[in-house]
């Protein structure tokens, strides 16, 4: 990092903030904070170029023509992919896995180009996945289960460059019939988990803390009111 202060950079938030998955931004910020860390959000919006040098990035849900506006933009100026390039830690949420994948088709059967960060690429499905999701990670730095509410049509399909994120224990996840749900490829994280995804699961978010910092792992912070959100989410694939 350039300096002391961690930046995160929340990415399009006025197209790709639709499911409130700014607050995964906020989570980083008071997670660092709590651990002595300065930190700030950078919001990036349609009239900004997207910066390379911040240290972490977090991008939201949206809708087929938002996904279009920011398809344009991160393809207009890429500071994104130049920071992913570099080791950035990035967190896609729903339909910007779709963005940062070769290619998604819109609800009206048109396909439209991504940005190629991940090795993925999504149609329609035609039944909505929406509800409470519950899966077990497969990716190195993540032991405990994931939970999230899921609310997308999308199958997402995963190319060989491309890995999951987790196995689905409840719930529907990528949609395409395989078991699993959401795509990591070099430093960025795809789920299709809402909540926020990152104040469901700490130990989600202190990955990518960790990975902005440079070390191999952070001493868990003792929070018992989330501890008690995620036992009530988690009983309900019980």
């Amino acid at each position: 990092m350039a300096d002391s202060t961690v930046r995160i950079g929340l990415v399009l938030p006025d197209v790709m903030g639709t499911y409130g998955d700014g607050g995964n931004a906020l989570i980083l910020r008071q997670r660092l904070r709590m651990r002595g860390f300065d930190s700030e959000i950078v919001e990036i919006t349609l009239n900004d170029e997207v910066p390379e040098s911040l240290d972490m990035y977090t991008l939201g849900g949206a809708e087929d023509y938002a996904q279009r506006l920011a398809t344009r933009h991160l393809t207009k100026y890429p500071g994104l992919q130049r920071a992913a390039e570099r080791g950035a830690p990035v967190l896609a949420i729903c339909a910007a896995i779709q963005v940062l994948g070769h290619w998604y088709e819109t609800s009206s059967g048109e396909r439209v180009d991504g940005i190629g960060m991940l090795d993925v690429t999504t149609t329609p499905q035609e039944n909505r996945a929406i509800g409470e999701v519950i899966t077990t990670p497969v990716i190195a730095g993540l032991t405990a289960q994931l939970t999230g509410f899921e609310n997308h049509r999308g199958g997402t399909t995963l190319g060989a460059e491309a890995a999951p994120l987790a196995r689905v224990k409840f719930g529907v996840g990528n949609g395409v019939g395989d078991g699993f749900e959401g795509a990591t490829q070099g430093s960025v994280i795809g789920t299709y988990m809402h909540g926020p995804a990152l104040a469901r699961n700490p130990e989600l978010a202190d990955l990518m803390i960790s990975r902005a910092l440079g070390v191999e792992k952070l001493e868990p912070l003792e929070l018992p009111d989330v501890e008690q959100l995620r036992r009530e989410r988690l009983a309900v694939g019980r």
